[in-house]
């Protein structure tokens, strides 16, 4: 592996990759945008409260079930690159009978205890019953975001990443107008603050699920694919998502579980150490966030030359996507450790909350640039299959070296903030080096069937 970077092979990787990274910027703006809306309505502290606890029981859910995404991806990835079409259109109809099903099930199970989960986890009781409201309006979309979801892993399988980029740019802003309308009471209709922007999310999911639809039905799509004519549920096929799928999807919630440990951890330190740790979680997004689309394009480029016998062009495009993503965070860790507080003025004016920040910011400015390496290779794995090492590898780095010895370096040696996010580059490094030495020295002759 050589750190040059052809221009060419670039090229051909952007093109794949920036969609998908356009589209899933569009998501952190209306993240961003929620909490704005909903921090100016009446009672804000205790409906920001509430929308803290809704969006971190909708992220775990969402975290475990979006890795239908990549079962279907793999799966439907190798296929295309075996030259089966309709195959792929097999995968496709079967992951979206799985994502309706699953999606009406877990909507039900959610919104008949919506109220009793927020009594369960929040201490004020005017907390728990708004965040009911939000938990009832948010989970009355999922079937449709689980069919997006679906959506999402066929078209990034054969390699067209712009559905994801047209149909998340439009139904991010339909969610903005429609949050704007519903938590505010706007044109006539009802003031339903945070519930509106419960069910404002939900119906950008349907926009979503519509607009992908729309894509799937033009003829050049049905034709070649066939999943309309040959619409059905088939076990074995599930059987194979299933396989790719669950083991990342464990891995979403234990990695989730960890981070929540660490935000804690700095909890222990002080009030204004967690303000601080959250603001640079906040910042890491804008690196972390291109690596998964840079991620996408990978398990795109690896599954269809895996489907084609071409193991060493695989291996290749996971090399050249992985320099590419290091490069992006070589730049953003620069900026990170070069202007910290401008950075942070960026999420917070808080200025004890900036100054306390910048240490550990610049601390995980540099060790953030390896994990474009972990990130990537790693989806290039999870493309061969390799889903389950995945898991193992990420699962037991967090839990048995970051997050002790975070405690140990921020509390019981007492180095506070620093010590905490000392821990992060350790752990980066580590992960992206286990990552990278399996990607490089694994049997790849031993392929997984998917």
């Amino acid at each position: 592996m050589t750190f040059l970077i052809r221009k060419e092979t670039s090229k051909y990787i952007l093109k794949m990759a920036l969609p998908a990274i356009a589209g899933l910027s569009t998501q952190m703006v209306v993240s961003l945008v929620d909490t704005a809306m909903v921090g100016r309505i009446e009672d804000a502290t205790f409906a920001l409260a509430a929308m803290g606890l809704g969006v971190l029981a909708t992220w775990a859910m969402v975290s475990f079930f979006s890795s239908l995404a990549t079962g279907t991806h793999v799966v439907v990835a190798r296929r295309f690159g075996e030259g089966k079409f309709k195959e792929c259109g097999e995968v496709f109809s079967t992951s979206v009978l799985i994502s309706f099903f699953v999606g009406i099930v877990v909507a039900f199970f959610v919104m008949s205890s919506a109220y009793w989960i927020g009594d369960f986890f929040a201490a004020d009781d005017k907390v728990g019953i708004l965040t009911g409201d939000y938990l009832t309006y948010r989970f009355l979309g999922l079937p449709f975001l689980l069919i997006s979801i679906s959506y999402r892993g066929f078209f990034f399988g054969v390699g067209n990443t712009k559905v994801f980029m047209y149909a998340g740019i439009v139904s991010n802003f339909c969610n903005i107008i429609f949050n704007y309308i519903l938590i505010f009471g706007a044109f006539g209709a009802p003031e339903m603050g945070l519930a509106g922007a419960g069910l404002a999310s939900s119906l950008a999911t349907l926009v979503d699920a519509l607009i992908q639809f729309a894509f799937s039905a033009r003829a050049e799509h049905r034709k070649k694919f066939k999943y309309f004519s040959h619409f059905r549920f088939n076990s074995d096929i599930a059987k194979r998502i299933y396989s790719i799928s669950l083991p990342v999807s464990f891995q979403n919630i234990f990695i989730l579980v960890g981070f929540l440990s660490f935000i804690a951890i700095t909890g222990l330190i002080g009030t204004t150490e967690q303000a601080a740790s959250q603001a640079i979680v906040s910042l890491l997004f804008i690196s972390i966030m291109p690596c998964f689309g840079f991620g996408i394009a990978v398990q795109t480029l690896v599954g269809n030359n895996l489907g084609g016998g071409n193991v060493s062009k695989a291996k290749f495009y996971g090399y050249e996507t992985s320099k590419i993503a290091a490069l992006y965070t070589v730049l953003v860790g620069f900026a990170f450790i070069v202007f910290p507080a401008d950075m942070l003025s960026i999420i917070t004016e808080e200025t004890n909350v900036i100054k306390t920040a910048i240490p550990a910011l610049q601390i995980a400015g540099f060790g953030q640039i390896f994990y474009s390496v972990g990130v990537v290779l790693s989806n290039g794995l999870q493309a061969a299959g390799k889903t389950f090492f995945v898991m193992t590898a990420e699962v037991l780095v967090n839990w048995i070296l970051f997050i002790p010895l975070a405690y140990f370096l921020s509390i019981t040696l007492k180095l506070g903030i620093v010590g905490a996010w000392i821990a992060v580059p350790v752990y980066v490094i580590i992960y992206s080096l286990v990552i990278f030495l399996k990607f490089r020295n694994g049997d790849w002759s031993k392929l997984k069937h998917v």
